[in-house]
């Protein structure tokens, strides 16, 4: 996702000199009111928009439908990425009717928050993304999905960081987390090697599925399956109704642990690491990402923003992104 940052001018407009003394200081007695003016507007706006944006943030940083285990991971995650890489990034510039937004009848409920990397100090991180929905099911009982992305640029080939929790009942979770790649591990066996085999990611996977609760989730969008890579962990957790809490230790005892290990791996090789990528690759690469960030928007969030919260909200929202997708 690359995004045009909002970004405010403010511009001051000198009165022109004139001969006599007393044009002199009716001009540096009027630039000196405008000055003042422009100065407490500029004060005033920023205060604002510094207002604006640390609601937006506590909003989202809330995750007000989930349990307290679910609650926690998110944030830990949230924090763990901008506390290591707060130097690379920019703050959240979104406007507060997009960080926070509801639909009309008040039955979907969403939160967004992004932050750009910083190119002037060269930070390798293209954005961060992450968001909460909360929707409720006309059948009852209610959908909550949770997630957090990284999204690296082209001056480096490394996998970026996807992890997305969907629960539409108290027993039943949906778990996708991954490092999906940017290059064709066929082709560039090296980069499997790398990121995948030397970091053993495939043993976190082994080690979930080994809980009874657990088994595979195949999604049914074939263009999905063909982003993640092949130690992507995509698995359903069911628990039965008569345990209640049962979700719950699962995603603190066994899910937290295990994100954290791989958030930590992806910081670590991908976010923090140095890869040399030439002028030609990085053209490639940039193409690429370009057109996953397209598909995003038309395929997935195209269809599935205006049933939930409606045109004017949608445009709305799918702007800000698309703008966050071509900063």
């Amino acid at each position: 996702m690359a995004v045009t940052l909002p970004v405010i001018f403010f511009s001051s407009h000198f009165l022109p000199s004139f001969s006599s003394s007393r044009s002199r200081s009716r001009s540096r007695s009027r630039s000196k009111t405008f000055s003042s003016s422009s100065s407490c507007c500029s004060s005033a706006s920023s205060s604002q928009m510094e207002l604006n944006n640390e609601f937006g943030v506590t909003k989202f940083k809330e995750f007000p439908y989930v349990s307290a285990p679910h609650r926690n991971l998110m944030v830990d995650l949230v924090s763990t990425v901008e506390n290591r890489l707060g130097s690379q990034l920019l703050p959240c510039s979104l406007p507060p009717d997009v960080q926070y937004y509801q639909n009309q009848s008040g039955s979907a409920h969403a939160s967004l928050h992004t932050r750009s990397g910083d190119k002037p100090s060269h930070s390798q991180i293209d954005f961060i993304l992450g968001s909460w929905i909360h929707c409720e099911l006309p059948t009852g009982g209610a959908l909550n999905i949770t997630s957090l992305s990284a999204f690296l640029n082209p001056l480096t080939d490394a996998p970026n960081f996807l992890i997305e929790l969907i629960q539409s009942s108290p027993t039943s979770l949906i778990l996708i987390l991954d490092l999906p790649p940017r290059k064709d591990l066929v082709l560039c066996p090296d980069y499997l090697n790398t990121f995948y085999e030397e970091t053993q990611l495939d043993t976190r996977k082994q080690i979930l599925e080994k809980i009874p609760e657990v088994k595979p989730y195949i999604s049914s969008s074939l263009y999905i399956r063909s982003l993640v890579s092949p130690t992507a962990i995509m698995v359903r957790i069911e628990t039965e109704a008569s345990q209640p809490g049962r979700m719950e230790e699962v995603i603190k005892d066994h899910v937290d642990p295990i994100a954290k290990e791989v958030l930590g791996i992806w910081l670590d090789q991908c976010a923090c690491g140095k890869r040399e990528v030439g002028e030609a690759e990085r053209a490639i690469l940039e193409k690429r990402d370009g057109l996953i960030k397209i598909k995003t928007i038309e395929v997935d969030l195209g269809s599935s923003f205006p049933r939930l919260f409606g045109p004017e909200v949608s445009d709305r929202v799918l702007g800000a992104i698309r703008d966050v997708f071509t900063l």
